[in-house]
């Protein structure tokens, strides 16, 4: 059954649009700070940290943490 979690949870993560566009985005910077997401994603202030901390959870990515930047 864990291998079944573990594939939905990554399957929740995925199939929101706000998920895939965060992705995309560290895919090609390498690395950035949540407040960057802000400012070049069409997300609001409150759904970047949201969406990080999921993708972050299901490991597909490290993010570490700087009071009070959070980088990933």
């Amino acid at each position: 059954m864990d291998k079944q979690n573990r594939i939905a949870d990554l399957a929740k993560a995925l199939a929101h649009p706000a998920g895939i566009a965060i992705i995309q985005h560290l895919l090609k910077e390498k690395s950035c700070v949540c407040g960057d997401l802000v400012e070049v994603l069409p997300l609001a202030q409150a759904t970047v940290p949201r969406h990080l901390r999921e993708l972050k959870q299901i490991g597909l990515f490290r993010g570490k943490i700087n009071p009070p930047r959070v980088c990933y």
